[in-house]
């Protein structure tokens, strides 16, 4: 990891593992300092270890809970003094099937994970810190939001939304304040396990760089939306999808 210290703190919603791990790590190694967040508390506090206690700090809890929010936040203000950044990249699809089947119940759950949870955030780091000081937010939706997402439709409804999401904020934000999105193809991450276990060589036909997605791919650009590198770019989807979408209209 890295020894410098930028001063910038970041709080990253799912992180224990996956994408928001990485994202963590990538933000770490460059001198950030961390509060990530997951509902498994025993895999966070092991994520906390490996980024180093001195640099993270973890928030257990269930994204759109609201009195999850407000103390993740109010950890990052009192352990950190400030947050500069916020990624919203906790998540949930616990349906696979026709969206002419599923249920209402379901897409609702979905919603307020995905969606609703993100707005939460967002709103209380705001106010806390990036309303008067600035900042930046990425939010993490999908290429499912993009494009028709067979079996995974209320997914897909709320990574659109999320796209959506930032486009609102990235309005009202401005001048002080950057939100864009990262929509990924399919990543190799348990999450998304389902996707491609098994059957690794038939789901990678499709791409055209020949790999699914890692962690880090998605991290990468995570990390560069929240630089300095990327000071007059808001309210912008970065579509990183190992050239999936080259194939529309094929």
């Amino acid at each position: 990891m890295s020894t410098q210290d930028t001063g910038r703190v970041a709080l990253i919603t799912g992180a224990s593992r996956g994408i928001g791990y990485a994202v963590a790590e990538a933000l770490v190694a460059r001198g950030d300092r961390v509060v990530i967040t997951g509902r498994n508390e025993d895999a966070l506090k092991a994520a906390v270890e490996r980024l180093g206690a001195d640099r993270a700090l973890g928030v257990p809890g269930k994204a759109h809970d609201d009195a999850h929010q407000a103390a993740a936040v109010e950890r990052a203000m009192e352990a950190f003094g400030r947050v500069d950044h916020l990624v919203n990249n906790a998540g949930t699809n616990p349906v696979f099937g026709p969206i002419t089947e599923t249920d209402p119940a379901v897409a609702r759950k979905v919603f307020e994970t995905n969606v609703v949870s993100a707005l939460g955030f967002a709103q209380q780091t705001w106010r806390a810190w990036q309303k008067e000081n600035g900042g930046a937010i990425v939010n993490i939706s999908s290429i499912a939001g993009l494009a028709a997402a067979p079996f995974v439709g209320a997914y897909g409804m709320s990574k659109a939304a999320m796209a959506n999401l930032s486009l609102q904020l990235a309005h009202e934000m401005a001048p002080g304040v950057r939100v864009n999105t990262v929509a990924p193809a399919v990543v190799k991450t348990k999450f998304a396990a389902a996707l491609y276990e098994g059957r690794e060589s038939e789901a990678t036909a499709s791409y055209p760089l020949g790999r699914l997605g890692a962690p880090e791919d998605v991290a990468g650009a995570v990390a560069f939306l929240l630089s300095d590198a990327a000071g007059w770019i808001t309210g912008q989807t970065l579509v990183v999808d190992g050239g999936l979408f080259l194939n529309a209209g094929v």
